[in-house]
C-alpha cells in the first residue's frame, strides 16, 4: 500500500462518514391504563383521562384552535392583556388569555448577518404566521379549570431574572390556580403550578405543559442532524420523530419517569421538563390541519377539601448554547439536557474538540484563527505517528521493485503471491497498514469539526478575515460571476468560492510532492481528485475548508522535511526483472 492508496482511502473514508448519518432510535413505551375513579375520604373521585393519550389535541384544555384566518403579529399580540418578557437573551410577553408564553424574539440571534437584521422570532401566537407557543395549565373533571379562554391576574407587568411574576385566577366554585413564573438570564422558565381546593368536595386534577407549533422547521433536516420532535424518556434520547415522520405516522404516545421534549430547529430548541422524579404520560401528537403538539401530564393529583398541591417544571425556549445546556443538566437535574444537539455516535470525541476549540476562540477573539491553532495542536499531536507512517511509506517504496517483480512472477498464482509478499514484508520489517493510521485519526476529527460547525449556535455567524464573514457558511465570493460584479447568482454546483479554489490548489501541491504512481490509470485519476474535490467542498462551511487547507499546508511543509531524511521515498518506483 503506497502513499497514493492512502490518500485515496482518506478520500473515500471521509466522504463515507460525511455522507452518513446517525440514527438514534428508541421504541415508545405503550401508555398505561389508570383506573377511572379514586376513593378519598371514603367517596369515589373520578379522575381526568390521561392527556397522553387524548382523543385529539382540542381535549387538552390549553390547546387554541387552528384558525384558517392569519393575521399580522402585531394586531394578534395587541387584543389581550400581556406580561412583558425581558432577559439579557430574551424579549417578549407572556399573553394572559390562557397563561400562553407566545411572543418571544433572541436578542443576541440575528437572521443573517447584515447590519439591519432582525433578531430571531422564536415564538408567535395563535392566529399569527406560524404560531408557536408554549402553555402550562390543568386537565380533569368536576369543577371548572382553566382554559385556552381564561384571562389570568398577574402579580406584575415584566417577568425577569430576579423578578418573579404570579399568575392566578379563581372560578368563583371555590377552587384557586397559581403559576408563579421566573426567569434566570438564560433561557429557562420555572413554572410552579398550585391548585388550592377551598370547596367540600374533594378535587381531581393533573398538571400538563403543552408546545404548540403550527408549521414544520424551515430548516432543512440534514443527514447528520436531527430536525423535529426531540426528548430524552426514561433516560434515552429520542431522534426518532421529524415533522414528516409525525405527518405519517400521527400521535406518538408514551410513558416515563422524568426526562423532557419538544420541538428543535438547527439552532433553535422549545422543550418542556417536568419534575424530574415524576412519572408522566407524554407525547407528540399530530392530526389532519392541527398543530405539532408535544405535551405531558403528570399522575392525578386528588385534593381533599382545603388542602393544595403544586407541580414544579421547566420551559426551555432559546439558542442551543452548550456550556447552557450542560448547566442545566448539573444545576436542575434534567436528565441528558445535553442531547437537545443531535451529537451522534461521535460524541465522545466532539465535545472535546468543541470545547478546545471554544477556549481557542475566548483566548484568541478570532474564530478562523482558532480553527487554524486548532490545526496546529492536532498536527502536533500527531506528529510522531506521520513520522511513522512516512518511514514506513520509504520502506514500502524501496520494495516496490521486488513487489513488482512478484507479482509478475506468480500473476497466476495468488495464494503463492501473498505468501511471497508476506515473506517479504517480514524480512524487510516493513508493515504496510502502518501508512493508514493516520489517515484513520483524521477522519474522526474532520468529521468532529464538520459536526461543531453544522450545530452549535455558538459558531453560527462568526467571521474571520476580509470577505469570510461567516465561517459556517459557504464561501461567498466566486470568480463565476467575477466576485459578484456580474448580476446573476450561478448554479450551486457552479458557485466555487476562493477558500474551495485553494482547497484544490493546496491539494495538487501536495500529490505533487508524492512520487508518481508506476499505474498510469492511477496517475490520472490522483491527478484529477484536488480539482474534483475542490466542487464537492464548495457548498461545506468555509470554517471547514479553513481547516483542511491548512491542514494541507502542514503536511507539505511537513512531507519536505521528511523527504529529506528519507530521499529514497522520493524517487519514482522502476520495476526490476526479478527478485533474488
Amino acid at each position: 500500500m503506497n502513499e497514493q492508496r492512502n490518500m485515496f482511502l482518506a478520500i473515500v473514508l471521509s466522504a463515507i462518514v460525511l455522507l452518513g448519518w446517525s440514527v438514534l432510535s428508541q421504541r415508545w413505551l405503550p401508555t398505561a391504563n389508570p383506573p377511572a375513579t379514586k376513593t378519598v375520604d371514603g367517596k369515589q373521585v373520578p379522575l381526568p383521562k390521561p392527556q397522553a393519550s387524548p382523543g385529539g389535541p382540542a381535549a387538552v384544555p390549553g390547546t387554541v384552535a387552528a384558525s384558517n384566518v392569519i393575521r399580522d403579529r402585531n394586531v394578534v399580540l395587541a387584543e389581550s392583556p400581556r406580561v412583558a418578557i425581558e432577559t439579557p437573551r430574551l424579549k417578549g410577553s407572556i399573553n394572559l388569555k390562557g397563561a400562553r408564553i407566545d411572543d418571544l424574539v433572541l436578542t443576541t440571534q440575528r437572521e443573517s448577518i447584515a447590519k439591519d437584521s432582525p433578531p430571531i422570532r422564536l415564538l408567535s401566537p395563535a392566529g399569527s404566521p406560524d404560531a408557536y407557543y408554549a402553555t402550562i395549565g390543568w386537565t380533569g373533571e368536576g369543577p371548572a379549570l382553566p382554559g385556552a379562554d381564561t384571562v389570568w391576574k398577574a402579580s406584575g407587568t415584566r417577568l425577569a431574572p430576579g423578578s418573579p411574576v404570579t399568575l392566578s385566577w379563581d372560578n368563583g366554585q371555590g377552587q384557586r390556580f397559581q403559576i408563579a413564573l421566573s426567569i434566570d438570564d438564560g433561557y429557562m422558565f420555572t413554572a410552579n403550578q398550585v391548585v388550592m381546593n377551598a370547596g367540600k368536595a374533594p378535587l381531581a386534577v393533573r398538571p400538563f405543559s403543552l408546545i404548540s407549533r403550527a408549521s414544520a422547521s424551515k430548516d432543512p433536516d440534514p443527514w447528520t442532524a436531527h430536525v423535529g420532535a426531540v426528548g430524552v424518556f426514561n433516560n434515552a434520547a429520542n431522534y426518532e420523530w421529524g415533522f414528516k415522520d409525525l405527518d405519517e405516522s400521527g400521535d406518538q404516545r408514551f410513558n416515563s419517569t422524568g426526562g423532557w421534549l419538544g420541538f428543535t430547529d438547527k439552532y433553535w430548541l422549545t422543550a418542556i421538563a417536568p419534575a424530574q422524579g415524576s412519572k408522566i404520560d407524554a407525547g407528540f401528537l399530530k392530526s389532519a390541519n392541527q398543530p405539532y403538539q408535544a405535551i405531558f401530564t403528570p399522575e392525578t393529583v386528588v385534593l381533599a377539601p382545603a388542602k393544595a398541591a403544586n407541580y414544579r417544571s421547566h420551559l426551555f425556549a432559546g439558542a442551543k448554547e452548550i456550556e447552557l445546556l450542560d448547566r442545566y443538566q448539573d444545576e436542575l437535574g434534567i436528565a441528558k439536557f445535553d442531547k437537545a444537539i443531535d451529537w451522534g455516535w461521535f460524541e465522545w470525541f466532539m465535545k472535546p474538540i468543541f470545547s478546545l476549540l471554544r477556549w481557542l476562540y475566548a483566548t484568541i477573539g478570532n474564530f478562523g484563527l482558532a480553527i487554524i491553532c486548532l490545526t496546529f495542536i492536532v498536527r502536533l499531536l500527531m506528529f510522531p505517528v506521520a513520522q511513522k507512517q512516512f518511514k514506513s511509506m520509504a520502506g514500502m517504496r524501496v520494495l516496490q521493485p521486488k513487489m513488482k517483480a512478484l507479482q509478475e512472477r506468480h500473476k497466476e498464482d495468488k495464494p503463492r503471491l501473498q505468501q511471497e509478499m508476506l515473506k517479504l514484508y517480514q524480512e524487510e520489517k516493513v508493515n504496510p497498514m502502518a501508512g493508514c493510521l493516520p489517515i484513520l485519526i483524521q477522519i474522526p476529527i474532520f468529521y468532529a469539526l464538520y459536526k461543531t460547525l453544522l450545530l452549535s449556535v455558538e459558531m453560527r455567524h462568526k467571521p474571520f478575515v476580509l470577505w469570510i464573514k461567516d465561517l459556517s457558511s459557504p464561501d461567498p465570493l466566486t470568480p463565476v460571476n467575477l466576485f459578484g460584479y456580474l448580476d446573476f447568482t450561478p448554479p450551486h454546483f457552479l458557485a466555487l468560492g476562493i477558500l474551495p479554489i485553494l482547497l484544490g490548489i493546496s491539494m495538487y501541491l501536495q500529490f505533487k510532492l508524492n512520487p508518481p504512481p508506476a499505474d498510469p490509470v492511477q496517475a490520472q485519476v490522483f491527478g484529477l481528485m484536488p480539482w474534483v474535490l475542490m466542487f464537492v467542498m464548495a457548498p461545506f462551511a468555509a470554517g471547514l475548508v479553513v481547516y483542511w487547507i491548512t491542514n494541507n499546508c502542514l503536511t507539505i511543509l511537513q512531507q519536505k522535511w521528511l523527504y529529506s531524511r528519507y530521499p529514497g521515498m522520493k524517487a519514482p518506483a522502476t520495476p526490476t526483472a526479478g527478485v533474488k
